[in-house]
Parts: structure tokens; C-alpha cells; sequence
């Protein structure tokens, strides 16, 4: 951003600050807190960290005071959140948390993006809830104001666990470190990977089926140590196997397959495809870390302009960030975009010309939030 589109913008959150009700974390006192500032012309983003606060008053008057452009505090809770490192803090444990970040799992518009991550994110709750028995009262919903979503687990069950527990749940979550054989030795009957790995395998097996006959041997010839001969006989076998994968108990000499085998193995493919369909694509880094930083709920997100949206989880189906979590205004604001581009926001969709061209101040934020414009 130049100087005049950072005032621009800065005015704008600081309007937004001394109006909102800020809403504070839970042990508001336990936790350290960061600010990353509006620095026109800098090369990279610097944090101010280490703060701490004893109440919500001194943080509300704290953040009107500083408008800064991103709030972050800590997932973690320490004796002295303030103290200068990380070692003298005095680690208590730590929310689980985990991010649905639309930019690891899918590139198009924004609006798909937001669509996609949302799927996630309902699946990722499902197998909290429905799979893991996490209670939904102990479960927080946030709209992180970008890109996607943030889950945190208040449960003091899970506050104690190290990052190697925290890895073990988000490995199971995002289908890493699967045993084929154990889960199609299992029954699918129920919920788990077991019937999800079927499902995938199936998907996999009637793709195969929908190609034609020379698409399909150009397809398993290229697996690895699979030939033609092994790729004639598995289509011959294919629909055999295909009705086998829906059977409770499958014969193990599916296994024996030279074009099963090569299949499972391949760390990117059509099968693992749609193996991740089924998992719930969690950023692992996040959960894993016991003393990460995670944006403030009701504040302002500095690479969009959009809220940090706390939402009740019956409400997620109907949520769209691009109407709901909008602050600002819709008067004209005339801004000078780098490229032409059509930006869905309030209901509506813009078809924005490169150059100098007018739209609503909701807009605006979000475009020079980007860096997609500056402030005309």
C-alpha cells in the first residue's frame, strides 16, 4: 500500500474499533498477545508481541489506541504471557486448535475458495463430533476474516497434550499414515477411515471404468511396475473388484493386484485424490504447535478488511462470509485497480476495469487490503 491508501484504510479500522464490542478470549490474563501495525512501504510484515493484559478494558483501550492492521493472542495460556521469551512464560497448556486454510486446498476465485474451505470445515466437525465424541459445547467456531476457518477446542481434556498427541489426532484426521489392509480387513459399517478408505477405493475403481479402453491402458501402463498384460487383466477383474470393495469382508487377494498395489502406494494420483476427498485437509503445523498465535474473534483481518467471525456451528451452512462478515459501508470510494476483475461482495457482484474506477467502500478495503488497488 502507498501512504495514502494505508490512511485510508487505517481510518477506516479505526472507525471500526472505536464502534465494535471487542470481544475478549477466555483466561484473557493467561495469554500473550500480538499486533502486526500499518506500515506503509515496509518489505515484510513485523509483529509486536510479548503483551499481556490483566482485563478487557486495558485490551479494548489498548487495541483502539494502536489500530493495528492484524490481532493475534496466543492459544496457549502461561504465568507471565509477557515475559520476553518464550521459555521464561511458563507454558499451562493450550486450546487445540485447527486451521482450514482455502489457500492449501484449492486455487480459483475467492468465492470458490470460500465455498470449498467451508465443505472442509463441515466435514472436519463432523469427525470431531460425530466420530471423536468432542462435545459441540466445548467446540468454538471462527471465520478467520481471509481465507477459512479456525476450530478451537476448549476441552481441558485436550489442553495438556503435547505437539506428538496433537500430530497423532491431525494425522488421523487428514487420513496420513493409512494401512490399506487393515481398513479393508475392517467392517465399514460404521463410521471411520475404514469405510472412508472403501469409498475412495470404489470412486477410484469407477473412474477406471469410465475411461475408455485405450485411455484406461494408457492410464495403469504408466503406474509403476504395472505393463499391458497386468493392465488387461485388471480391467478384465475391474467390476469383480469393484463389487468386492462393497462386500463387508473383502478377499485379501485384491491385494495381490499389481494395479491395486501401485495405486495405494502413490503419494500423489487419482486414488490419493480422492482418498483427500474424504479427509478433512486440516494445516498441520497449526494444531501441532503448542504456542501459536490465532486471530482475535471481532477483530479486523488487514489482508481483507473482513471481520474474524465467531459463529455458532448450526449457523455454518448458512454463513457467507462475503455478505456477513462485510463491516463497512457501501458509499462510493474511487480506487485505481491494478487489473480488471469481477469481486462478489454484499450480494452483488462488481465488474471492476483497470484504472481508476468507483465502488462501495466495503470494496475498497478489501481491494487495497490485497493489493489489488490502491486509493484513487
Amino acid at each position: 500500500m502507498n501512504p495514502a491508501t494505508t490512511e485510508f484504510v487505517r481510518q477506516r479500522f479505526a472507525e471500526y474499533y472505536r464502534k465494535a464490542v471487542i470481544v475478549a478470549p477466555s483466561s484473557l490474563e493467561q495469554r500473550e498477545w500480538g499486533f502486526v501495525l500499518f506500515n506503509p512501504g515496509a518489505a515484510e510484515m513485523r509483529m509486536r508481541r510479548h503483551i499481556a493484559f490483566p482485563g478487557r478494558g486495558e485490551m479494548s483501550d489498548y487495541i483502539r489506541n494502536l489500530v493495528p492492521s492484524h490481532i493475534y493472542y496466543s492459544t496457549a495460556y502461561y504465568e507471565k504471557p509477557d515475559a520476553p521469551t518464550m521459555a521464561e512464560k511458563g507454558w499451562c497448556g493450550a486450546d487445540l486448535i485447527f486451521d482450514l486454510d482455502a489457500d492449501h486446498i484449492v486455487k480459483g476465485p475467492y468465492d470458490q475458495m470460500l465455498s470449498r474451505v467451508k465443505a472442509e470445515t463441515e466435514k472436519l466437525l463432523e469427525m470431531l463430533t460425530g466420530e471423536l465424541g468432542v462435545d459441540r459445547k466445548q467446540i468454538e467456531l471462527v471465520f478467520s476474516g481471509g481465507r477459512g476457518y479456525h476450530i478451537h477446542v476448549r476441552d481441558l481434556a485436550f489442553r495438556g497434550w503435547g505437539s506428538a498427541e496433537r500430530r497423532e489426532l491431525v494425522d488421523y484426521i487428514c487420513g496420513i499414515g493409512l494401512d490399506p489392509a487393515i481398513l479393508l480387513s475392517a467392517n465399514p459399517s460404521g463410521a471411520g477411515w475404514p469405510a472412508r478408505f472403501r469409498q475412495a477405493l470404489g470412486a477410484y475403481l469407477a473412474w477406471i471404468g469410465s475411461l475408455s479402453e485405450e485411455d484406461a491402458m494408457k492410464y495403469l501402463t504408466g503406474l509403476e511396475g504395472v505393463g499391458k498384460d497386468s493392465a488387461a487383466s485388471f480391467l478384465k477383474r475391474r467390476g469383480e473388484m469393484a463389487a468386492e470393495v462393497a462386500q463387508p469382508k473383502i478377499d485379501p487377494t485384491i491385494f495381490r493386484d499389481r494395479v491395486i498395489r501401485a495405486a495405494l502406494q502413490e503419494q500423489e494420483g487419482e486414488f490419493k485424490k480422492r482418498l483427500n476427498d474424504t479427509a478433512a485437509l486440516a494445516d498441520e503445523p497449526v494444531t501441532t504447535d503448542i504456542k501459536r498465535l490465532i486471530r482475535m474473534p471481532t477483530s479486523l483481518h488487514g489482508g481483507s478488511g473482513m471481520q474474524v467471525q465467531q459463529l455458532e456451528l448450526r449457523d455454518l451452512a448458512a454463513f457467507d462470509p462475503l455478505t456477513d462478515a462485510v463491516v463497512f459501508s457501501e458509499r462510493e470510494v474511487k480506487v485505481d485497480a491494478r487489473f480488471p476483475l469481477a469481486m462478489p461482495m454484499l450480494g452483488s457482484t462488481y465488474q471492476i476495469q483497470k484504472g481508476i474506477t468507483t465502488v462501495p467502500e466495503a470494496v475498497a478495503v478489501f481491494l487495497c487490503c490485497r493489493g489489488i488497488a490502491e486509493i484513487a
